[in-house]
Formats: structure tokens, C-alpha cells, sequence
């Protein structure tokens, strides 16, 4: 006998607006990114996080810890945005195998242009949808789930396990 907890009718019909939601809020994210700057939804995020740092840079592994994702695929967007002119990368002056991703002056004038429409699709299709308790409520659900998914282990969660 399996001891896979199924999801209850309302559990599923939860999960799978959730799914639909993230989506399309993604696609749309994507589309007007695209059209406003020619930026993914991923590059767009590099920026925004770097122009929240100190002189505008940050070390590659923490901003790659920070973006939550691989090392190698922020490599790759690094080399985009180098390409377009947005970011350079520079030797770390504390730590000569570090590598700092550093926002550009055109870089942050692509942000500043962009962000705009940005913060109208959010608000559009998400934020201006909710009450502030809604929002507030997203917030700590949320919140819940990255806790659970930072501390659990890496690698696949097992039938009937609990991820700790």
C-alpha cells in the first residue's frame, strides 16, 4: 500500500491555480520585459539586484545565492548583459579568485526605463487584484514555503517524507 498523501479535491484545485497563475504572470512578465528592453524576466532581476548593492556590484556566488540559481546559469546572463553593455564583470579586490558583476551606467538607465512597466504588469495581474490582507497573507505563504524549501536537503523528496 502507498503512503502518498493525495491531495484533497480543494488542495489540488489550490495547487493547480497557483501553477496557472505563475505562469501566466510569467509570460507576462516576459512579454513586456521583452518588448520594453529586450531584457528576460532572469536578466531584468540581475539588474534590480545589483542596483540595490553598495557601488552597484556584487560578487558572483553571492548573487548567484541570492537569485537562486546556478553558478554556470548566471555566468551565461552575465555574458549577456556584458554584450549588451549593462554589467561588467572585475577581480574582486579582497579575494584575487572572486568576481564581482558590476551594474553599468547604461545598465542602470535600461532598469530605470523598464521597471516601470514592470511594476504595471505586477500590480495589473497580481497586486492590484488582492485586498492588503490578501497581499499580506501571499506574503507569509510564501514566505512559509521558501523557509521549508531553504531548509530541507537537496535532492529529490521522497513519498511519504517530510522535507524536515
Amino acid at each position: 500500500m502507498s503512503d502518498t498523501r493525495w491531495l484533497s479535491e480543494s488542495e489540488m484545485a489550490a495547487w493547480m491555480a497557483y501553477v496557472a497563475a505563475t505562469h501566466l504572470l510569467e509570460r507576462r512578465v516576459e512579454d513586456q520585459l521583452k518588448a520594453d528592453s529586450g531584457l528576460t524576466h532572469a536578466q531584468y532581476e540581475i539588474l534590480a539586484k545589483l542596483s540595490q548593492q553598495p557601488g552597484r556590484q556584487m560578487r558572483m556566488t553571492e548573487l548567484a545565492n541570492r537569485l537562486i540559481v546556478s553558478k554556470s546559469g548566471l555566468t551565461y546572463q552575465i555574458g549577456q548583459l556584458e554584450r549588451m553593455g549593462l554589467v561588467t564583470r572585475m577581480a574582486c579586490p579582497s579575494d584575487e579568485r572572486g568576481v564581482l558583476a558590476v551594474l553599468t551606467d547604461e545598465g542602470l538607465r535600461c532598469l530605470e526605463r523598464t521597471a516601470p512597466g514592470h511594476v504595471a504588469v505586477v500590480r495589473a495581474f497580481l497586486i492590484d487584484r488582492l485586498t492588503s490582507e490578501e497581499v499580506e497573507t501571499m506574503r507569509q505563504i510564501m514566505t512559509k514555503a521558501t523557509t521549508a524549501m531553504e531548509a530541507a536537503p537537496a535532492g529529490p523528496l521522497r513519498p511519504g517524507k517530510s522535507p524536515g
